[in-house]
């Protein structure tokens, strides 16, 4: 038994080159091609046929080859006269029957338009939510160009990423990710590093993603005990009056004064509370209760060992961005715009058109504009490979001028007078009231999208710790119990005393990407060109500027 499977020739030897090799280079020597079948022979409806003798020779013949030599040396590899093309591959079965390889079909690949669409619905995360806080954090024309900036530097990081695997020779790299070309290059520490900045972005986005159905189911709870009992809204509430109500949580007395890093939220949001309703009260708050109320709904629904099922519901995603774009419009439409431009000095409505805090911004967009560790796989289904540049700039276009958009609208016609541009909230449905039934229904669209989205997230960080760690993407019930009770205590904790989504997305976006989107890529771009012979002195600066950068980036969240 032994002798059968030792090939009939032993190996070449080291020192000879592939590159000689004429047409077998371009074979997969990890896997070997199957073999042709004749039409009549293929199984689909019909009754199964047995697999013709012409058909069983050619399979004869390809094992044959196979015999030659071992898996590791392609110099007796089948050559391409042998072996059919990719339109003509079926899988034989042992039992005589052979299935046409769907997966090699142009046919199921994505038209260009449905590629982009699918990078620009990934992106539009929760980020969108604090664009309007971020572009007040900067000032109003120096956050403009932050975001047409940082959107073109994560842009090319992504260029980067996507061309890397390509740039690995004499290598299979059609199933890589990332991760894998990080490992290629810088061995387990470049595994390990780029698997610890991934869970900080998927981690980081659970905790938001809690933060913000505790404040969505407690909005949406306001809305229906008012509705059910009659109840006002307080007069006494800071805000606008009329029918587009716009109000300030959390009023700031002294416009001049730094609040950059929010507020300790221990309490409800400033609703009035009467005898009848203090007991409503006492069991719905947002900071005491509502996040603790999720826990028996979520931790339940992430033991799931399959996420299959949630991932019917992602068509909410396009929804609920659609209906905030069209809610935005609305508002600003109703609302109108309200500028003025003092481009250093900071007056009683109105911050300056440039500000000292900018890099919070930035943090929010690394987050924003994030999809790096994922995009190999999107532009895969892409049909037109030879597109993939093409679409990613389009679709990086789209992502751009959406938040653009929201932003602008929402700065613009926040209302100041009488209130202060300032009053600007990291999540800006925050700035409407509860009983505002346009915003009730976009809380309320945002909620169950996010219900079934938080599971995929942590199928997602299951996935890449558990596979990572014992091999088993579900070792046991309990590996998984204790992995998603660190991770919805980590939501719980956030919600509980720190409920500011945009210093949270800041720090998640600065620290996921100073690996993922500026470190990893550089250096990655400035080996595989020396490898090459073709790394210039320009680009190593320009690279490491971007690897710079991104440490500012990171180091300026906890000093500004």
């Amino acid at each position: 038994m032994e002798e059968e499977n030792r090939p009939l020739l032993s190996p070449e030897p080291a020192g000879e080159s592939c590159s000689n090799r004429g047409s077998t280079d371009s074979l997969d020597f990890k896997a070997k091609r199957p073999f042709h079948v004749e039409p009549r022979n293929i199984v689909d409806n019909d009754p199964q046929e047995r697999v013709s003798a012409e058909a069983a020779i050619l399979n004869s013949r390809v094992h044959y080859y196979s015999r030659l030599t071992a898996s590791s040396d392609r110099l007796l590899s089948p050559p391409n006269h042998v072996i059919p093309g990719p339109e003509e591959l079926y899988i034989y079965s042992p039992l005589g029957t052979a299935f046409k390889v769907t997966g090699s079909d142009p046919s199921s690949k994505n038209p260009s338009i449905i590629t982009i669409f699918a990078i620009w619905n990934t992106m539009m995360g929760t980020s969108i939510l604090s664009i309007p806080w971020g572009m007040k954090q900067a000032g109003f024309t120096l956050g403009i160009l932050i975001l047409i900036f940082t959107g073109l530097l994560m842009l090319y990081c992504c260029f980067v990423v996507l061309k890397s695997p390509k740039a690995i020779p004499y290598v299979d790299t059609s199933d890589w990710e990332f991760p894998d070309v990080c490992r290629y290059y810088f061995g387990k520490f470049g595994q390990w590093s780029s698997l610890i900045f991934s869970m900080v972005s998927l981690i980081g986005a659970m905790v938001v993603y809690w933060v913000l159905m505790s404040n969505f189911l407690y909005n949406s709870g306001q809305f229906i005990y008012n509705y059910a009992h009659d109840v006002k809204m307080s007069d006494s509430e800071f805000g606008t009056n009329g029918s587009d109500k716009v109000i300030c949580p959390f009023p700031n007395t002294n416009p001049r004064g730094n609040h950059s890093m929010g507020t300790l939220y221990l309490g409800n949001s400033g609703n009035e509370t009467s005898s009848s309703d203090v007991s409503f009260e006492h069991w719905w708050s947002k900071t005491k209760t509502i996040p603790l109320y999720l826990i028996p709904l979520l931790l339940p629904l992430l033991c799931f060992r399959s996420a299959s099922f949630f991932a019917r519901f992602t068509f909410l995603g396009t929804i609920s961005v659609v209906y905030l774009i069209a809610l935005v419009t609305l508002k600003a439409v109703h609302l109108g715009f309200h500028l003025e431009f003092h481009w250093f000095d900071t007056t009683q409505f109105y911050v300056p058109e440039f500000r000292l805090l900018f890099p919070q911004f930035t943090g929010v967009l690394t987050l924003a504009f994030f999809i790096h560790n994922c995009i190999i796989t999107l532009m895969k289904s892409n049909r037109n490979q030879e597109n993939n540049v093409r679409d990613l700039s389009v679709a990086y276009l789209l992502v751009g001028l959406t938040y653009l958009y929201v932003g602008v609208l929402i700065f613009a016609a926040f209302p100041s007078p009488p209130l202060f541009k300032d009053c600007i909230e990291p999540n800006f449905l925050d700035n409407f009231p509860s009983s505002d039934v346009t915003v009730f229904v976009a809380r309320t669209f945002l909620l169950f999208q996010m219900v079934t989205v938080y599971p995929l997230l942590g199928y997602l960080v299951r996935v890449q710790v558990m596979g990572q760690i014992f091999g088993n993407h579900y070792p046991s019930f309990f590996h998984i119990l204790a992995l998603n009770i660190i991770i919805v205590g980590a939501g719980v904790l956030m919600a509980r005393f720190y409920p500011n989504i945009g210093s949270i997305i800041r720090f998640s976006g600065a620290t996921c990407g100073l690996a993922l989107v500026f470190i990893f890529p550089a250096l990655v771009h400035m080996i595989s060109r020396s490898r090459q012979g073709l790394l210039r002195w320009p680009s190593v600066l320009f690279h490491s500027f971007l690897i710079v950068l991104g440490i500012a980036n990171l180091l300026a969240q906890f000093f500004i």
